[in-house]
């Protein structure tokens, strides 16, 4: 110990300064690794008092640090401080590799492996090996046969809490997990991600024999009949309820129910603003939101905001480019189902919508609408910041990127980062040497047709 002024005490190993003696003392002890203090109940030991005072919580029960938003009881004023990220949404602790964030160091730490390959624990038995020591102790029960978990309502055991947590609303009814597009509410996370995929239209599960894909795996066990010559019972049995009207048959009475009212014209559900009906509760919340401008669900890459969840997935695929959905014709992928379905317009040259002014027509109702602004001048959507209007909202969300500075579109060769996917593309030219744009005088190629149209007046002897 060194002292190098009033009041200022020096660790010697780490050159730290300390206010008073005390606290310098108690330093010491990360170097020297002294734990003086025992806890009586299971000799745990501790570096400090105040360590030991919250560890003896977790044998007395008490939790005196509460969340003032959802009254959670921690034992510890650091675990609740780890509990408030969770509202905040606050992840400080990022990866280095995939910049993942997380609440915690130990989350971080424990995250590394999977980037790293580190299996630190290894059972004994099989010598299978665990990312963490949690997996190894449930692995373990394999070997045991240990089912510690007993449900107190049917005497049911299961060998992890988890199980048991899920198991234990079959009789409670509880469905904590709920649908943001349709609210339909379920018993476990993986049913709400599965039933999501009606929405977003991705369908992971491929027959290998004609290429139909599928939402879930057992609904491509049961297509796969269709091939081996099995089908017809397994259909009814899974799909017992059968629309007297079109004899499309459903597994669920909820669907059945809500395809029903395609035949009937119902649509019970009112929107409170406008008085529009539609078939489907979740349908009405989510128009509800034009209304309001409430945007609740937040893409984690790019700050971008949508009035639904499903909103969100379309668009993570921008982020992970995957484009599930593919054209027969010239086999360009799409990434939501409606894009393919505009596309294929292309092809067919259908264009359904036409404008009531000029009779100019279009592939998209959207294009219809924006058109029609080109003749009453509308430009609807306002920019808080600055004031500035457009005629339609993506030019708006385009527009807002120069506010917020989100650049979601990166150049995979250089890393830089681009507001719109069209100054990407033109950029990635520098990379390949691509000019797409002919001079058809000189035939000197150009990389964008503003370049091209500067050098034709080079001909023309416009300024």
């Amino acid at each position: 110990m060194e002292r190098v002024g009033e009041k200022q005490f020096k660790c010697v190993v780490c050159d730290k300064i300390f206010s008073c003696n005390g606290n310098l003392k108690q330093h010491m002890r990360t170097h020297t690794g002294e734990k003086p203090y025992k806890c009586k109940v299971c000799d745990k030991r501790f570096s400090y008092s105040g360590t030991l005072n919250q560890h003896m919580w977790t044998h007395t029960g008490e939790n005196p640090f509460k969340c003032e938003i959802c009254d959670k009881s921690c034992s510890g004023s650091g675990h609740l401080k780890e509990h408030m990220r969770i509202h905040t949404g606050e992840r400080p602790f990022k990866c280095e590799v995939c910049h993942e964030g997380f609440i915690t160091s130990d989350s971080q730490h424990k995250h590394m492996r999977t980037h790293t390959g580190e299996k630190p624990f290894k059972c004994e038995i099989c010598h299978k090996r665990f990312i963490q020591s949690g997996g190894l102790n449930m692995h373990m029960r394999v070997h045991t046969g240990e089912k510690p978990y007993k449900c107190e309502v049917c005497v049911k055991t299961f060998s992890q809490s988890g199980s048991l947590k899920k198991h234990v609303r079959i009789h409670t009814g509880e469905k904590p997990f709920k649908c943001e597009v349709c609210d339909k509410r379920f018993i476990q996370r993986g049913y709400l991600m599965i039933h999501m995929r009606i929405h977003t239209g991705v369908k992971p599960f491929k027959c290998e024999v004609c290429d139909k894909r599928f939402i879930q795996s057992a609904n491509l066990k049961q297509h796969m009949r269709i091939h081996t010559g099995d089908s017809e019972i397994a259909h009814v049995n899974t799909y017992p309820f059968k629309c007297g009207v079109c004899d499309k048959r459903f597994n669920h009475s909820g669907s059945w129910k809500e395809h029903i009212r395609t035949h009937t014209g119902e649509k019970p559900f009112m929107c409170e603003v406008c008085n529009k009906t539609f078939r489907r509760s979740g349908d009405r919340n989510r128009h509800t939101r034009t209304h309001t401008g409430e945007k609740p669900f937040k893409c984690e890459v790019c700050d971008e905001r949508f009035s639904a969840s499903g909103y969100v997935m379309i668009h993570m695929r921008t982020h992970s480019r995957l484009k599930p959905f593919k054209c027969e014709v010239c086999n360009k992928t799409f990434s939501h189902n409606g894009s393919l379905k505009e596309h294929m317009r292309i092809h067919t040259g259908e264009k359904p919508f036409k404008c009531e002014v000029c009779d100019r027509t279009f592939r998209r109702s959207g294009a219809r609408n924006q058109h029609m602004r080109t003749h009453t001048g509308e430009k609807p959507f306002k920019c808080e910041i600055c004031d500035g209007r457009f005629s339609a909202s993506a030019y708006l969300m385009v527009h807002m990127r120069i506010h917020s500075g989100v650049k979601p579109f990166k150049c995979e060769v250089c890393d830089k980062r681009f507001i719109q996917s069209g100054s990407l593309k033109m950029h990635m030219r520098t990379h390949t040497g691509e000019k797409p744009f002919k001079c058809e005088v000189c035939e000197k190629r150009f990389t964008t047709s503003g370049s091209l149209n500067l050098h034709i007046r080079t001909h023309t002897g416009d300024k």
